[in-house]
């Protein structure tokens, strides 16, 4: 049966191509939503709290360095999700591309691994967001704000595709709006119009401003910058239920770049002039005491005596945000698996509001648990944590590859380049570049633990314990199901089945 025949009962359902008897994802993203889900992705406490550690580490002239790498790094990676997010809009996009263009075996840990990551994330989200809670009601239980913001981003992703899309939309509008605020703050206060003195590049070349510590301190932060930037790769997993992926999935991406450069850059550049990196408060920038971060401090320093109010406000919003985000991609992609037979299959089923409820409801679940592990147990917790660490990087790793094998493969088939409705530049320096800089990222994430007389074993394990788990889910599944590196004449390019 053809998957696009429509039922007679219910003409505006769309059939779910694993089972005619189950309707499928909807297409309700509008470009306002894919262009504030691609922004608000990239945007979070890794700019309001960690951004001040980072100038503390290597300088204001590092950070900006680093910083800048990064975001040239994701920049290419967004260009290489776009052109396969354009032509094959599919919610479980890097797990889907892998399996297409690489190997199956890569698919399914990469799928997994991205599911795990951003369900042990939603149980860190919501239990910071409970602890900026204490802000303002210290005598409430942390356990009753972390039930209610889970409640609350279930909610919202159990409603509809478009509720997703809405609380995305104004939870990204406010961070915007709060960084923009803070750049014009920040610059009437460098120019001396907030009162004081014209403080110019005074900070940039004290001591050993603006690069302390050199090139090793500028590759050591290269972990946090990283973090920072994670979840802008959102705009792929969305691409499945945009209404005009072809239009609106190319028109996020491009903004990819000068959000980078405005957002991040601006902001550490501020921070940079404002806060000299010898400050101890660059390095106090966290949940537990947002009066005291970076970013507060710029606010006060130009007389907003409310500022610690206002930015409990904004990362609390980055938070629930974060936790809104990591539950709709987790279960894209753990719906996505089920439907290409690498998940089980109960996950596949969709309600007729277009909604993977079983998929949102194990999500959930796991999330909790992870939760609950940090009451329970804090050891369990940091576990998982520092297991989901290098989730990311490694997702960023298989768009790269997807994409290189992608191009080469359409290619090799006699596709026109001319024809594709998004296509990304410089191939294939592109994904080379970023493939090489996560290799480095990863490698790098605690290169101290080799630097001592004796190899620190627990902290190598602490740090790199996500590898091995993604390797053996790949190799497990490569050896079990005897897969193999798909050639390139047999990459799979039919859209027939693309929900």
């Amino acid at each position: 049966m053809d998957m696009n025949l429509i039922d007679n009962e219910e003409p505006t359902v769309k059939r779910n191509p694993i089972d005619n008897q189950e309707p499928t994802v909807k297409r309700q993203l509008k470009a306002r939503h894919m262009t504030m889900i691609a922004i608000g992705g990239s945007i979070g406490t890794g700019l309001f709290l960690a951004s001040g550690a980072t100038i503390q580490s290597a300088g204001p002239g590092g950070a900006l360095a680093a910083y800048a790498c990064i975001g040239i790094m994701v920049y290419f990676l967004m260009t290489s999700l776009g052109e396969m997010a354009t032509y094959m809009p599919v919610s479980g996009s890097f797990s889907t591309y892998a399996t297409r263009f690489v190997d199956p075996a890569f698919g399914f840990a990469l799928g997994w691994n991205y599911w795990f990551n951003w369900a042990v994330t939603l149980a860190v989200e919501i239990a910071a967001a409970a602890i900026i809670m204490k802000f303002w009601l210290p005598d409430v239980p942390s356990l009753i704000w972390s039930a209610l913001f889970l409640g609350i981003v279930f909610t919202l992703n159990a409603l509809s595709i478009k509720s997703y899309g809405e609380s995305e939309y104004w939870f990204a509008l406010i961070k915007v709006i709060a960084i923009i605020c803070f750049i014009i703050i920040g610059l009437l206060t460098i120019l001396g119009i907030f009162g004081g003195k014209v403080i110019g590049f005074e900070n940039f070349t004290m001591d050993e401003a603006p690069f302390k510590g050199g090139f090793l301190s500028i590759i050591s932060i290269f972990l946090i910058a990283g973090f920072s930037f994670q979840g802008t790769e959102l705009v792929g997993i969305a691409a499945g239920e945009s209404e005009e992926p072809e239009k609106n999935v190319p028109n996020a991406i491009r903004q990819v770049f000068w959000r980078i450069l405005l957002f991040y850059i601006g902001a550490i550049l501020i921070l940079g002039l404002l806060i000299p990196y010898t400050s101890p408060s660059l390095l106090n920038g966290n949940v537990e005491n947002i009066s005291v971060s970076p970013f507060t401090l710029v606010f006060e320093r130009a007389g907003l005596a409310f500022a610690a109010s206002v930015m409990n406000a904004v990362v609390l919003t980055s938070l629930l945000s974060a936790g809104n985000s990591g539950l709709y991609a987790s279960t894209r992609m753990l719906w996505s698996m089920a439907k290409d037979h690498q998940a089980p299959k109960f996950l596949a089923k969709v309600n007729r509001r277009g909604i993977p409820m079983n998929a949102l409801i194990m999500t959930s679940l796991i999330g909790g648990f992870a939760f609950l592990t940090s009451i329970f147990g804090d050891h369990v917790f940091t576990w998982l944590l520092n297991a989901s660490g290098l989730t990311g990087f490694i997702a960023w790793i298989g768009i790269a590859i997807s994409h290189y094998r992608f191009r080469r493969a359409y290619v090799a088939q006699g596709g026109d380049l001319n024809e594709l409705k998004y296509k990304a530049k410089w191939f294939p320096f592109g994904p080379i570049l970023s493939f090489t800089l996560c290799m480095l990222v990863i490698a790098g994430q605690n290169y101290g633990a080799f630097l001592s007389g004796s190899i620190d074993w627990y902290g190598v394990a602490v740090s790199y314990i996500g590898l091995p788990i993604f390797l053996v889910v790949w190799l497990g599944y490569k050896i079990y199901h005897k897969t193999k590196l798909i050639a390139l004449k047999d990459c799979q390019f039919d859209k027939s089945d693309v929900a």
